[in-house]
């Protein structure tokens, strides 16, 4: 089935749900494609790829909405499908809030390119792929004696999806995706230390070269040979860029409209409020060229804008989507971000360790939780102890733990080193008096 023929079902669809008595109804169609495969002592272990179809079909009757799924697409089993779907939505309990979002707020045009689709994605072959996950094992295993094991991988996907709603909305959406890397496993006295690098890209082209990848990962296991534990305290914390995300989760879940709804935020009131440092700007971007976010609109049909969330610390935008919107009197901005980018500052990681006199670098998280209610935060942390500007030996089975609006006051230096393998391109950051404990 091509997208235009996805296109003329989907408004089918809508129509035929119409008759059935729905008050409005939204329907997407899509068409996936996905590969896997893992290479391990220069064998295959493993190759899954699978094609799916499906359609989701949400039904609004006088304020009443259910949401279904189905992967039959036949139009005469269909019809029985929706008509089922409009009657079982009529019992459920009125809410005045669901109904569609204002089409005011959907895009005025669609023919922007993000660069996010690889037309030559059915042109990788089966034996490219292999290829690239055994050179990646290979470089690997070549970087030391001391490697126990390594297993290396190849994934690629296809998406194509389709989105009709009864007031007006109609887009398509096309991606593709490929990424590639290793874990990696070491020797360490009693120890047996792991690591794993994985990159991916739009286009199959820009993938990251398998040199990168495979001693990236081994580099990820060796550099935690001889870690231990340090004396607990207070010491100044470099994040390294790719775990920034995980303390940036604990803001991004207090900001969701959701969250404020249900009384569940401890944003809640700090809009134009300083919640961190002003060495925090974040920019949400939608439309980033091949970025692994990027949108013309968001999953329920909201137009992408660039919108600056925080601004030198300031917090200057919730996520607001459009059914707590509606309960908040909040207008909708989208309930989900796209691709994160900050204010980068001038030294990278390196430059800026050179400066630390007694610190951490963190480069990994193990387990912990946040509260969205609270801002309280824990989590296990490993990396290495930081004097006088030198990594001075790896560490493991240490904690941080505070409260998010003290944690993000203490940032006092962003780098301009931006993690490019992902939709949040965080650089390096560092905080100073952090509580760590350990010993």
């Amino acid at each position: 089935m091509t997208n235009k023929e996805r296109k003329e079902l989907a408004e089918w669809v809508v129509v035929y749900a119409k008759q059935c008595g729905a008050s409005e109804v939204t329907t997407s169609i899509s068409h996936s494609r996905s590969v896997e495969l893992e290479v391990r002592e220069k064998k295959i272990e493993t190759i899954k790829e699978s094609t799916e179809m499906g359609l989701s079909l949400n039904i609004y009757y006088n304020n009443r909405y259910s949401g279904h799924t189905t992967n039959n697409l036949y139009k005469d089993d269909l019809k029985s499908f929706i008509s089922e779907a409009v009657e079982a939505t009529k019992y459920l309990a009125a809410d005045e809030f669901r109904k569609l979002p204002n089409p005011s707020l959907y895009p005025e045009s669609l023919d922007r390119d993000l660069k996010i689709y690889d037309k030559n994605y059915d042109l990788v072959t089966p034996d490219e792929r292999i290829r690239i996950a055994k050179e990646i094992e290979e470089i690997a295993l070549g970087q030391s004696d001391n490697i126990i094991s390594v297993s290396s991988g190849y994934a690629d996907s296809i998406s194509e999806v389709v989105r009709v709603h009864s007031n007006g909305f109609v887009g398509e959406k096309q991606s593709t995706s490929f990424w590639a890397g290793a874990e990696a496993t070491v020797r360490d006295m009693d120890a047996r230390p792991e690591g794993y690098f994985w990159g991916g890209s739009r286009y199959f082209s820009k993938l990251p070269s398998v040199e990168e990848l495979g001693k990236a990962a081994v580099k990820s296991a060796l550099d935690k040979v001889g870690q231990s534990k340090i004396a607990s305290g207070k010491y100044d914390m470099l994040v390294e860029n790719k775990n920034v995300p995980r303390l940036l989760s604990i803001l991004f879940g207090a900001m969701t409209a959701r969250a404020l709804q249900q009384k569940s935020s401890f944003l809640d009131g700090q809009l134009n409020q300083q919640i961190a440092s002003n060495k925090l700007s974040v920019k949400d971007n939608p439309f980033l060229l091949e970025g692994f976010g990027s949108r013309l609109y968001d999953g329920e049909g909201l137009a992408s804008k660039e919108r600056t969330v925080i601004e030198n610390g300031v917090l200057k935008q919730f996520f607001i989507d459009n059914y707590y919107g509606a309960k908040l009197g909040m207008t909708p901005n989208s309930g989900s971000r796209s691709n994160v980018e900050f204010e980068l500052g001038d030294k990278d990681q390196a430059e800026i360790i050179k400066g630390i006199q007694k610190g951490i670098l963190v480069t990994g998280f193990n387990g912990g939780n946040s509260n969205s209610t609270t801002g309280d935060y824990s989590f296990g942390i490993t990396g290495f102890f930081i004097e006088n500007g030198i990594l001075v030996k790896p560490i493991n089975e240490m904690n941080i733990s505070g409260n998010a609006m003290d944690l993000w006051q203490r940032l006092v230096e962003v780098g301009n080193d931006p993690y490019k393998y992902s939709s949040v391109y965080s650089p390096c950051m560092l905080f100073e008096g952090i509580d760590f404990s350990g010993m």
